[in-house]
C-alpha cells in the first residue's frame, strides 16, 4: 500500500487504534481520535498519565489502525513517534496545537478559555506520528 493512500484513507476517518509498545514488550492498544494535518502528521491527544505516554516516551514508535465503519477496508500507519511537552500553561504551545488538533476534527469551542485550562489541568500532551510505512487493504 502507499502510503499516500493509506494517509488520505486515515484523513476520512478519525477514528482509531493507536498500538503502543509496553515495557515487556508487548503491544498495548487503546482507541483514540487522530488527525492528519497538512504536513502528513498524525496528531492524537493523549494524557501523560496514560500508559501510551509512558510507552511512547519509553520507544517512540507506534502504529495507527484505521478501519472503515462497515469494516471493510483498513489501513495501518506505521512510525516513529515525537510527543510534545505536556501542556504547563494556557497559553503555551502545547495548548495551541491542541486547539488547532479540536478545530480540525470538531470545529470552534463554545469556551477556548475553558478548554485551554483544562488541556492545563489534564496535563494533555500531543502524539505526533510521522508514518514511514503503511499497510491494510482498501476497497
Amino acid at each position: 500500500m502507499e502510503l499516500s493512500d493509506a494517509l488520505d484513507f486515515a484523513r476520512a476517518d478519525r477514528w482509531s487504534v493507536l498500538t503502543t509498545i509496553r515495557r515487556d514488550g508487548l503491544p498495548q492498544l487503546s482507541n483514540v481520535s487522530h488527525w492528519v494535518s497538512d504536513d502528513h502528521v498524525i496528531r492524537i491527544s493523549i494524557t501523560a498519565d496514560r500508559a501510551k505516554y509512558h510507552n511512547l516516551r519509553r520507544r517512540p514508535w507506534a502504529a495507527l489502525h484505521v478501519t472503515q465503519p462497515d469494516f471493510r477496508a483498513y489501513a495501518v500507519l506505521e512510525g516513529d513517534v515525537e510527543l510534545s511537552p505536556v501542556a504547563a500553561r494556557p497559553d503555551d504551545e502545547t495548548v495551541e496545537e491542541l486547539i488547532a488538533y479540536y478545530r480540525a476534527l470538531s470545529g470552534e469551542h463554545e469556551n477556548w478559555d475553558d478548554y485551554r485550562a483544562a488541556m492545563v489541568t489534564d496535563r494533555r500532551a500531543v502524539v505526533r506520528l510521522t508514518p514511514v510505512r503503511a499497510y491494510g487493504a482498501l476497497s
